[in-house]
């Protein structure tokens, strides 16, 4: 019999003992692995919605407030700004780009957003099916959508505002076209233009007492103003001379996100260093079992000493017991935690967040090695001992 045999034989036998060893490790690897995969798809997700975006300009506010309802679409809007404000501020010199939105209600939990044909060209969003608004009332749907939803192309709907108090019912949205996949924010919204959205939210009407006053050029609005500067320096002294008017604000998304994440590191290592105990846990766990054991098998070491086996074959069978167990636990593991990233991502299916748990991270393969080397360790004083075994000493004992 081989030296594998015997270890897979010996582990049967104490079979209550290997599956709590395997156990605990292997919770420990599950809530690393949701740990990395959660946040890397976080930090993905937001570099995307992000990228290309060098300031947000809404009304007065918390700059927070405005990048999340206008860059990530996690947020309420906290207000509006005039639309002639936002065309004066994309056509100053030193703007390369500025593309409007104006949010508004919403399908199922997904915001209907009016912007312009700009908003998907700058996340790169290519139609599957159908084509482009061209008319007011047709809307373009994003995959996540389309997946959650019965929309498909010709499909109409009324939407319902935020509050998910009434919808209206005297006009209906006309779907145009369905999205590929992106992996932006543009997955989960439905598009369409700002007239659309205008026709739904019309400016109020002045006051028949104040009928004979000049009324206002345009008092239509929009919900935010998203801008790319040519130069930074051009977009430096445009954020300070915004800034200081009083009426509007412009937000960093970089810098807000950053501040954002700041606030949830905490929480983050918290959880890290919950998941790293696990590990020592298990790794402890793993070497009283095999110290343990290596008492009760003495006898046996020495009769396989007396067999012809080195102490060299003794320290290699406790060492593969121990990387045996390790390494089952480390797979069991990352399953284990997939399948928590996968529920944790349907949990938060209504909530603007996309997880999966159907990715592979490059540090998965590091959670793996760290787990092996957990088990290398606990394992190898009792090879070592096994390696030691007096023949004489042992058998005469009995």
């Amino acid at each position: 019999m081989t030296l594998a045999g015997i270890s897979l034989s010996y582990l049967r036998v104490r079979n209550m003992g290997a599956l709590l060893n395997v156990v605990v490790l292997a919770l420990a690897v599950a809530a690393i692995t949701l740990l990395v995969l959660t946040a890397e798809q976080l930090e993905e997700r937001t570099y995307l919605d992000a990228r290309g975006i060098d300031a947000v300009v809404s009304a007065q506010g918390s700059a927070l407030q405005i990048v999340l309802a206008s860059v990530y679409h996690l947020d309420a809007p906290g207000g509006t700004m005039p639309w002639p404000a936002a065309q004066a501020i994309a056509a100053r010199p030193g703007v390369k780009k500025a593309i409007p939105i104006a949010v508004a209600d919403h399908y199922d939990g997904f915001r209907i957003v009016g912007t312009t044909h700009d908003y998907l060209t700058h996340y790169h969003a290519r139609l599957r099916a159908g084509e482009l608004w061209r008319a007011p009332l047709e809307v373009v749907i994003g995959s996540e959508v389309a997946l959650r939803t019965p929309l498909r192309v010709g499909s109409t709907f009324v939407p319902a505002h935020a509050e998910r108090v009434a919808a209206h019912d005297e006009r209906q949205y006309r779907v145009a076209g369905v999205l590929w996949p992106t992996g932006s924010v543009v997955d989960r919204l439905i598009l369409t233009d700002l007239a659309s959205v205008w026709s739904f939210h019309p400016p109020p009407e002045p006051d028949s007492v104040l009928i004979t006053e000049p009324a206002p050029d345009d008092t239509r609005t929009i919900t935010a103003l998203l801008v790319q500067f040519d130069t930074p320096v051009a977009g430096a002294a445009l954020l300070r001379e915004i800034n200081s008017r009083g009426d509007l604000q412009a937000a960093s998304p970089i810098i807000e996100t950053a501040r954002l994440f700041g606030l949830t590191v905490m929480g983050m290592r918290v959880l890290r260093g919950f998941s790293l105990i696990l590990v020592i846990a298990a790794g402890l766990s793993l070497f009283i079992g095999l110290y343990s054991v290596l008492n009760e098998r003495r006898y046996d070491l020495a009769i396989m000493r007396a067999l012809g086996a080195s102490p060299a074959q003794l320290m290699a069978l406790l060492l593969f017991e121990g990387v045996l167990l390790t390494a089952i636990g480390a797979a069991v593991g990352l399953l284990l935690g997939h399948a928590l990233t996968s529920l944790l991502g349907y949990a938060l299916r209504f909530e603007q967040v996309s997880i999966t748990g159907w990715i592979w991270s490059n540090n998965e393969l590091w959670i793996v090695a760290g787990a092996l080397v957990v088990g290398v360790l606990a394992a190898l004083l009792p090879a070592w001992r096994a390696h030691d075994t007096d023949i004489a000493q042992v058998l005469a004992r009995g």
